[in-house]
């Protein structure tokens, strides 16, 4: 098996680490300070500088001004932009859009790519993925409230009630699940329809206090209502019906992405948690590291870390070589363990830097403690992952479902 990285995603993976150095990182100061949306104007220059250095939407085709990479070479990039809260943000590859973007080049029609894929590929615009709701499980995402009615005269009346819309605030459109039909296979009752966040009855209810913080603009998550909410027919994302098909769709490469963002997330807490372990006394001649509790959680990071990093680049190896399909039970695996492994080098970094690890005034790690507790729920909570993996494990040696 050959392990080396691609010549061009080293070289990808180089420059993004440089860039995330020497411009993202000194400003991620004012963004734990004041937040994200208030520290938007000293942002302003960033996008441009990525553009410049050729990180811009890595995991678009280039015909769409993006990089062309495969999934693997995606995924080392997105390793390198996730040790600053600002990395995916500034290349426009940061959730929801990247997984929007994918959903409609992929479905879009010729004229919806035109309205809407081209102006979000080209960082003018935001959009938002409303599905989750506060009435229904997310771990059953087949069972949905919100529904879309069809008029006679062919429009859609959307009604329903969404929350943990991630960047609902400022978006320019939303791709809405929706229930379409209480028959057939469950798979097959939901339809995804594109709404216009100025449609008539979207209602931007507030964004939601995650961890105590609402913050703004792309990094919230909003609670919306749709009133009556009507559509053309032309608003519809794919067929009838399609809605969790397509999903799934968006799902596989967002996992890679997720992921890989996480491991960069990794990379920074255990950076700081080794410089930590070096610099701070403990008593004169005795640095927090002589501590042995310390060595054994820097050696279990490195460890770990090291584990999900070669299952994560399998997983994108897999997608690229054989596609999604054969790729489902890797993908279900690094969705558990990179969001555990997260949590854990997360906690130790913060532990190890004491009452300086719960505050936002020179390190982040209180950021992405509070921004990516989440990671064990969302597309799909662990617990959902481990009874996929192990049906399916279970089902190949003959128990009946």
């Amino acid at each position: 098996m050959d392990f080396s990285v691609p010549e061009r995603a080293a070289a990808l993976a180089d420059t993004a680490r440089t860039f995330v150095r020497e411009v993202c990182i000194p400003l991620e100061h004012d963004v734990m300070t004041l937040g994200f949306k208030k520290s938007l104007p000293g942002l302003a220059g960033l996008r441009d500088q990525a553009r410049t250095r050729g990180l811009w939407a890595p995991q678009l085709p280039t015909s769409l001004g993006g990089q062309g990479l495969s999934m693997l070479e995606v995924g080392l990039l997105g390793e390198a932009l996730g040790e600053t809260p600002l990395g995916h943000w500034a290349t426009n590859f940061q959730a929801p859009d990247a997984g929007n973007m994918e959903l409609l080049h992929l479905f879009g029609s010729p004229e919806q790519q035109e309205a809407y894929l081209v102006p979000l590929s080209r960082g003018a615009i935001r959009s938002c993925f409303a599905m989750t709701e506060p009435d229904r499980p997310g771990s059953n995402p087949v069972w949905l409230e919100t529904r879309a009615e069809r008029e006679s005269d062919g429009r859609w009346r959307i009604n329903g009630h969404k929350w943990f819309t991630t960047g609902a605030d400022g978006a320019a459109f939303a791709i809405v699940m929706a229930a379409t039909s209480d028959d057939g296979k469950p798979h097959e009752r939901a339809t995804m329809f594109i709404v216009p966040m100025d449609t008539a009855g979207v209602e931007f209810v507030r964004n939601l206090p995650v961890m105590g913080e609402a913050d703004g603009d792309w990094a919230s998550h909003a609670e919306l209502r749709f009133n009556d909410v009507v559509v053309p027919d032309s608003a519809r994302l794919g067929d009838v019906g399609r809605g969790f098909s397509l999903a799934q769709e968006r799902l596989g490469p967002g996992r890679i992405h997720h992921c890989m963002r996480w491991l960069g997330i990794c990379r920074r807490a255990y950076d700081l948690m080794v410089k930590r372990a070096v610099e701070r006394p403990l008593q004169p001649f005795r640095a927090l590291g002589h501590q042995q509790v310390i060595q054994h959680w820097i050696a279990e990071s490195t460890i770990q870390i090291e584990a999900a990093r070669l299952m994560v680049l399998k997983a994108a190896w897999t997608i690229d070589a054989q596609g999604q399909r054969a790729a489902r039970d890797d993908v279900a695996m690094i969705k558990v363990l990179v969001a555990r492994t997260l949590q854990t080098v997360l906690d130790r970094a913060v532990q190890v830097h004491g009452a300086a690890g719960l505050l936002d005034d020179h390190l982040p790690l209180a950021w992405f403690y509070r921004h990516e507790r989440a990671a064990r729920i969302y597309d799909g909570p662990d617990e959902v992952h481990l009874t996929s993996i192990a049906r399916r494990i279970l089902s190949a040696k003959g128990l009946p479902g």
